[in-house]
């Protein structure tokens, strides 16, 4: 039942810095099956929690190169380790139907042996959402579709069979058998930044993850990278601040929903040295954050190049010996 909006506490703070914050790794499926194979296992090797992959259909630049579906190369991911938790960052509505994402998240935990996260996201403006020659929605109808998409998500995953009508999906006797091996379903990773979106991950969320608000803080910008750190983090700070309010109006513990971010869209400079990068996921873990991703390097693109590969190499070997032991996924919670 939806409860009444109330005032939040400040934000959730916490102590510990950087050990504290597991760290999870995005591959782009921009390559062939064999070379994406070897980055995914590759991954696993070096102690990564999760790794992650778009699902999109296209994006942006590498619109005309290699791209593998994202469903179909996790199946292979979960059937080529053995450890390493993988996930969608994000999948949408704006291609994808409840009921059958529902038996495709089903059958990757099934493969996967129970490691798969769903992430999911309201679905952006681009090529995704035109592929199938549907109208733009207004925000208001993209923001109503999510929260209608996430709503049915949830039931689908839950309950053996499933009808509904929605404005926008529907679905008569959808069945998901033997259902998900993580009960009750898997776990939901919510992107939101607006108040709807934050909502509904409040609802359905196990880990809320934003990539905070965009500055021009490239990696070769010559920004002041102090200032565009300080606004960057006031912003995260105000999301934080905003969500912990979402939990409170539903009536659920902002503490049990887990806070992620997407490291390589901004504040170039938290990814130029490990150093850099510490600084960067403790302050993260200051304000509660539990996870955090960066990008598989991609030295030869601009628009979305990772961390240098010697970065890369240092973060990743540091996992060892910095990060937590592997803890189970939190488990799936429903505010009342």
């Amino acid at each position: 039942m939806r409860g009444q909006r109330s005032r939040a506490g400040s934000p959730r703070r916490c102590a510990a810095r950087f050990p504290a914050v597991r760290t999870g790794v995005v591959i782009l499926p921009d390559a062939t099956w064999p070379e994406l194979r070897r980055r995914w296992q590759e991954a696993e090797g070096r102690g990564f929690h999760t790794g992650w992959s778009y699902d999109h259909l296209s994006w942006r630049s590498l619109r005309d190169g290699p791209w593998l579906g994202t469903v179909p190369l996790l199946g292979a991911v979960a059937a080529s380790t053995t450890a390493l938790r993988l996930g969608t960052l994000v999948t949408s509505p704006n291609f994808r139907h409840p009921a059958l994402l529902a038996k495709d998240a089903m059958t990757l935990d099934q493969i996967s042996g129970g490691r798969l996260d769903l992430g999911v996201g309201a679905g952006g403006q681009g090529f995704d959402a035109q592929v199938l020659g549907q109208a733009a929605p207004t925000p208001r109808q993209r923001a109503d579709r999510f929260a209608e998409f996430v709503d049915a998500l949830d039931l689908l995953l839950r309950e053996p069979a499933v009808s509904f009508r929605g404005g926008f999906f529907a679905a008569v006797e959808s069945r998901t058998h033997p259902g998900c091996v993580q009960r009750p379903r898997v776990p939901f990773t919510i992107a939101a930044a607006g108040p709807r979106a934050m909502r509904v991950a409040a609802e359905h969320g196990q880990i809320w993850v934003t990539y905070g608000p965009l500055t021009s803080d490239a990696p070769d910008s010559g920004a002041d990278h102090g200032a565009a750190a300080r606004a960057w983090f006031a912003g995260v700070a105000e999301q934080v601040e905003r969500l912990d309010a979402a939990c409170h109006a539903v009536g659920r513990d902002p503490a049990t929903l887990r806070r992620m971010a997407l490291a390589g869209l901004d504040l170039g400079w938290a990814q130029q040295s490990l150093g850099a990068w510490e600084e960067y996921t403790g302050r993260l873990a200051e304000l509660g954050f539990t996870e955090v991703a960066i990008h598989y390097p991609r030295p030869h693109d601009p628009v979305l190049p990772g961390p240098p590969v010697a970065v890369f190499d240092a973060i990743s070997a540091s996992l060892a010996s910095a990060s937590p032991a592997s803890a189970p996924a939190a488990s799936p919670h429903r505010a009342n």
